[in-house]
C-alpha cells in the first residue's frame, strides 16, 4: 500500500533553519504531484508547498514564499521542503500529501494519500 513517511521535524530557534523530507513507497512516485500542508494547535490544517510531477512546476503559501523552497528527487521517492528563517508562526506539525497528477495541485482535499505528521516547533 501507499507509505508516505515524515522526517526532519525538530526545535529550533527563530531564524534557523531545517530540512523536511518524506519518503514514498507503494507508488509510481514519478506520477504523483506532491504537496507539503502544516496544522498548528487549534487551527486548520493549511497549504504550504506544492510541486509537480516532474518537478519544474512549484508553488508557495504566501506565509512562506521566499524562505521555504520545495524540491523532489524521483529516483529517491522523495520530496523535500528546506525551511529558512523560520519564524515562530511556522510551529506546527507538517504533512506531506500525494495525488496522481500531472498537475501541481495546493487543495488538500484534491489529495489522496497523506503522512503522520513531523513535528516543527520555532522557539522566540
Amino acid at each position: 500500500q501507499v507509505q508516505l513517511t515524515e522526517s526532519g521535524g525538530g526545535l529550533v530557534q527563530a531564524g534557523g533553519s531545517l530540512r523536511l523530507s518524506c519518503a514514498a513507497s507503494g507508488l509510481s512516485f514519478s506520477t504523483y504531484a506532491m504537496g507539503w500542508f502544516r496544522q498548528a494547535p487549534g487551527k486548520e490544517r493549511e497549504f504550504v508547498a506544492a510541486i509537480s510531477w516532474s518537478g519544474g512546476t512549484t508553488y508557495y503559501a504566501d506565509s512562506v514564499k521566499g524562505r521555504f523552497t520545495i524540491s523532489r528527487d524521483n529516483a529517491k521517492n522523495t520530496v523535500l521542503l528546506q525551511m529558512n528563517s523560520l519564524k515562530p508562526e511556522d510551529t506546527a506539525v507538517y504533512y506531506c500529501a500525494a495525488r496522481l497528477s500531472l498537475k501541481v495541485i495546493t487543495t488538500q482535499g484534491d489529495y489522496r494519500y497523506w503522512g503522520q505528521g513531523t513535528q516543527v516547533t520555532v522557539s522566540s
